[in-house]
């Protein structure tokens, strides 16, 4: 198998080295010419292995040249994310040049002019100022925490979006965590639990508790509140994400393969091991609005009043307006609200879930966002945008369109040289990201890439403040729908004209805008179901 090519490789140089010794002492010194011919490939060999910059080099030693010498031809294909103008037809963007470029700390600048058609439709974009502003990165911070919160959390604009130790490698989620310790940014734990890799070099956490209860569970699969108070009153936890549902397979739960469910894993996650691990669709800890509030307060009390809050896809609109109702007749709100969009990613899931159900991230952010204006919640309750985020653009459009910060997981595994072998659910990432084969994880080398994390977010933000600065805005809290315009069939608009805004309140009184009517009058804050 290929993911034992290093073992290989050294096996290889010593019958090498073996069969020439003898063939010199006991036939000819022309054996000697086959060393003279093979020692440069062997040493190359040994620097591959030795080196510990590019994972692909270290598990596949002389081999992994191949790749970077045909991606020098030809660009790998899966560099490019398809999106589609409003005609429908798919528009290539190249992203992962981004991430490489900034998390190598290479220029990132490109000669002769953009290749983006500015004139076809869906094409965006926002107009400079000729009095720009000079905006500090380091100022780029949103403080998450209602005004019940206790232990507020002043949390940078751009994180590490959820992906669980378990999906990822011990030595992904080392370097994760330790680019989120460098750069004072926070690192989402997933739904697969606090592992000992997410404590190890101190980075901020955020907590996500998901359907399975993973690390705060009983034998049975229920919610276990005191294994919870424990474990997130550590120093390390800043939030707790409660997740309700996930872009990429809304209503769907996870699935840890037993392949990855070791004796470690299953000790972290109270699961037994070796086994397939199926996350439910739906919580047990609460079964409708009011029930999902009282347990957001009991998480609260529990965590010792850090940050509680929600991450779901929009799917139902009656579902959230529900929840809405709920903190309304309860007085009990999230502190904050993550909305994931349907193009966030996943290790593996239905392809049907992943192209066609769930809202996609700017559809359910605006409804996110106005839903709790709407209801005069929007003050209190921040909300983080998920889903396809990589560029400082993308952030900038995201704030502009109603969110406060944002997360992304795509491009911190970019940043931690994933390739796209798109072989995540088969434990055989050539580049040591998703896999727990020893013979694959050695390739990824923690200290190295947590530096590629902290460079991308550092550079990223820096890219954010510039362009924040050169629209003539000082902070990223005063970006509003009207700086981003955006190209259609008929003309230009900004995200002011082409989408509806609520007013502040506007929910709580007659006349109830009209979009909103028929969702309004069938939820309920006592059940998820149709009123």
């Amino acid at each position: 198998m290929l993911h034992n090519v290093r073992t290989k490789f050294y096996i290889f140089l010593f019958f090498l080295f073996i069969s020439n010794i003898f063939g010199i002492y006991f036939f000819s010194f022309n054996f000697l010419y086959n060393l003279i011919i093979f020692a440069p490939i062997a040493l190359l060999g040994i620097y591959d292995i030795l080196q510990k910059k590019h994972a692909i080099l270290r598990n596949f030693p002389v081999l992994g040249h191949l790749r970077y010498f045909f991606e020098s031809i030809r660009p790998e294909i899966h560099q490019y994310f398809i999106e589609s103008d409003t005609n429908g037809r798919p528009v290539p963007r190249d992203f992962r040049s981004v991430v490489y470029q900034r998390s190598k700390r290479q220029l990132d600048t490109r000669p002769f002019g953009s290749k983006v058609s500015f004139y076809r439709p869906g094409y965006e974009w926002a107009n400079h100022s000729l009095k720009p502003y000079h905006v500090d990165p380091s100022s780029l911070r949103v403080k998450i925490g209602g005004t019940n919160c206790k232990l507020p959390y002043n949390a940078s604009i751009l994180n590490i979006s959820a992906m669980s130790y378990g999906s990822l490698s011990a030595n992904a989620v080392l370097a994760l965590n330790g680019g989120a310790f460098l750069g004072g940014f926070a690192h989402n734990t997933g739904e697969g639990a606090i592992s000992p890799y997410h404590e190890k070099r101190k980075g901020d956490l955020i907590w996500q508790i998901g359907t399975g209860y993973f690390g705060c569970r009983d034998k049975k699969g229920r919610f276990d509140k005191h294994l919870f108070a424990k474990k997130s009153q550590s120093e390390n936890v800043k939030m707790i994400e409660i997740k309700l549902s996930q872009g990429a397979k809304p209503g769907h739960g996870g699935i840890l393969p037993a392949s990855k469910n070791n004796e470690e894993i299953a000790q972290i996650r109270c699961v037994k091991p070796n086994t397939t691990i199926f996350s439910p669709g739906v919580h047990k800890a609460f079964s409708n609005p009011i029930e999902l509030c009282h347990f957001i307060t009991q998480l609260q009390e529990l965590s010792g009043g850090k940050p509680v809050g929600i991450k779901l896809c929009i799917g139902k609109r009656r579902e959230f307006i529900s929840i809405c109702k709920a903190m309304l007749e309860t007085g009990v709100k999230p502190d904050f609200i993550t909305v994931d969009g349907a193009e966030g990613g996943t290790g593996a899931a239905p392809q049907e879930f992943q192209d066609h159900i769930g809202s996609p991230l700017r559809d359910g952010l605006l409804f996110t966002h106005n839903t709790l204006k709407g209801f005069g919640f929007r003050k209190e309750i921040k909300i983080i945008a998920s889903g396809g985020i990589i560029t400082a653009f993308d952030i900038v459009q995201k704030i502009a369109i109603g969110a406060d910060l944002c997360s992304s997981a795509r491009a911190m595994m970019l940043a931690l040289g994933c390739i796209q072998a798109l072989q995540c659910n088969q434990n055989i990432c050539p580049t040591g990201v998703t896999t727990h084969n020893p013979n694959l994880t050695v390739g990824l080398v923690p200290k190295e890439k947590e530096k590629r994390v902290f460079n991308y977010h550092k550079y990223t933000l820096e890219s954010v403040a510039e362009v924040v600065g050169t629209m003539g805005i000082s902070k990223t809290e005063d970006l509003r729908p009207w700086h981003i315009l955006r190209r259609g069939r008929t003309g230009v608009q900004n995200y002011g004209e082409l989408f509806e805004y609520l007013e502040e309140g506007s929910l709580l009184n007659e006349p109830i805008p009209k979009k909103w009517k028929n969702a309004m009058k069938n939820s309920s804050a006592k059940t998820f179901s149709r009123v």
